[in-house]
């Protein structure tokens, strides 16, 4: 059987690798163009003075952008170790260790001890996760406001993509693996759950949308 502990710490490994490289990416070339889609999409219904939690926050520039333009505080959950202790360095270096905490491990376990925010955002964390249900009822469990996402989207390239990768991963002897979620399915289940999409947007690869409960206004 599956075991979505086995995976957490399958992934933790694999991007704990990359946590340098990413850290050093964001100082050579900024946010990714659906990193600014997304911010642009959390503009629209305004995040200043909100708080933030970032499901696998990684290196945290995307939260750590949104706290320097006016939110007030975020919390950042990875599975790494070494992507929060990158994201901690940078959160130094721009003075905002302050108001920030960074928790390690597995989200749908750790969901239950934190506290609701705002806005919540799983940028390019869907696609890490095997049960898309799990996740997202806990990250909208979590939100107060805004749930923001960005993920793949389902057509050939991403196919090829992220079936390429996942047998690299698989000779590779990891077991991590990445996953194609049908995003009819997620909003469906997300309007299950009293959510709305109010914000859509692609770039070839991902898919960004933002959802706000069904009462609020758009």
């Amino acid at each position: 059987m599956f075991s979505c502990c086995c995976h957490a710490h399958a992934a933790g490994g694999l991007f704990s690798r990359f946590a340098g490289y990413y850290r050093h990416r964001y100082r050579w070339f900024g946010l990714e163009s659906s990193q600014r889609q997304l911010v642009k999409g959390l503009e629209r219904f305004g995040y200043e003075g909100a708080s933030l939690l970032e499901v696998g926050c990684g290196v945290g520039y995307l939260h750590q952008t949104l706290l320097r333009h006016g939110a007030v505080r975020a919390v950042g959950v990875d599975l790494s170790t070494q992507m929060l202790e990158e994201a901690r360095a940078l959160a130094r270096d721009q003075g905002l260790e302050d108001r920030l905490d960074y928790r390690l491990g597995d989200f749908v376990q750790l969901a239950g001890t934190l506290e609701p925010s705002d806005i919540v955002i799983m940028d390019k964390v869907i696609c890490c996760y095997p049960d898309y249900e799990q996740l997202l009822s806990a990250a909208s469990s979590r939100a107060n406001r805004l749930v923001a996402l960005t993920y793949p989207r389902v057509h050939w390239l991403t196919r090829l993509a992220m079936g390429s990768l996942n047998l690299i991963l698989s000779l590779a002897g990891s077991d991590f693996r990445t996953y194609l979620h049908d995003p009819g399915a997620i909003g469906h289940y997300l309007a299950s759950q009293g959510w709305k999409k109010a914000y859509e947007t692609t770039t070839l690869m991902w898919l960004t949308q933002v959802y706000c409960l069904k009462n609020a206004p758009t």
